[in-house]
């Protein structure tokens, strides 16, 4: 999936649009733009903010930005392929103009969303997430497809298994979702529907679950550092490691180290005001006896 922000040009002569992908285009506040199969046949076209385009692959028009910031994904004929169950032959998507379709939005806005952070959550959260928007599009906007097929069952547990102890070992590294589906032999597809099926979560949501949850054990070590957790548990920058423990947590990861050594030293102090006067009576009884 590729991630542009379309904004007005310096140069304001029309040009030839082409476009070899399927995009989505989001309208980011209200613009217009000009276009047309020809120079000398453009029409002007106005989008208020949150309004969505969706442009089929090899679509070619004359083109002008008169004033229009605009969000564009392509989404790449892998990921369309696959949210059709492989189907034969490309996925023929229709040209739609002004769509209303909220869960389109919700995906849209969410990619805005990380753009606008600096992409923190890596290449797996918008493998995700284009996997997400082609199988919306291959279910409600394709001419001609097979449907996605509903499989039941979800991943078995030597799968899931695999799934955890391959993510264990490279939870460093920035991880994708053809790498996960690899490692189970499934495409991303069938891969992802399964996942969410057998375990209630996106794989992005289950990664980011497992280093939250490394990151909360490396933190009782009475040695450790923020900056060192954040990379060794795979996060981009100490800032994002702390905004999604904090979501997670309710706390900071400072805080939540801090809280865990006043917690473990209070309870050594009780443990202790417990048993001394059990050992001095133990003595006394000894010196008596």
């Amino acid at each position: 999936m590729r991630v542009e922000l379309n904004v007005p040009e310096s140069v304001r002569e029309p040009r030839m649009w082409v476009k070899h992908q399927a995009v989505l285009a989001m309208a980011l506040r209200r613009g217009a733009i000009e276009m047309g199969l020809h120079r000398s046949e453009m029409i002007r076209l106005t989008y208020d903010t949150g309004e969505i385009s969706l442009v089929p692959r090899h679509f070619e028009k004359w083109f002008r930005n008169e004033d229009l910031h605009g969000l564009c994904i392509a989404i790449s004929d892998f990921a369309l392929t696959e949210a059709s169950d492989g189907t034969s032959g490309e996925v023929e998507l229709r040209r739609a103009d002004r769509l209303v379709d909220a869960r389109l939005r919700a995906l849209l806005e969410a990619v805005n969303t990380e753009r606008i952070a600096g992409f923190p959550n890596g290449k797996l959260f918008l493998d995700s997430v284009e996997q997400a928007l082609a199988v919306a599009l291959v279910n409600g906007y394709a001419v001609r497809h097979r449907s996605a097929q509903t499989h039941r069952g979800g991943l078995g547990c030597a799968r899931l298994r695999r799934i955890k102890e391959f993510v264990d070992a490279k939870m460093e590294d920035e991880l994708t979702l053809s790498e996960m589906a690899q490692s189970v032999e499934l495409s991303r597809a069938h891969f992802a529907r399964m996942f969410r099926k057998s375990t209630g979560e996106s794989p992005h949501q289950f990664v980011l679950r497992q280093r939250i949850e490394r990151a909360m054990t490396m933190l009782r070590a009475d040695d450790a550092r923020v900056v060192d957790v954040a990379v060794a548990c795979g996060f981009k920058t100490q800032q994002h490691f702390a905004r999604v423990f904090r979501h997670v947590c309710g706390v900071s990861p400072t805080d939540y180290r801090l809280e865990f050594h006043h917690h473990r030293a209070t309870s050594e102090r009780e443990i202790r005001s417990y048993n001394a006067p059990t050992l001095c009576s133990h003595r006394f009884r000894r010196y008596r006896d």
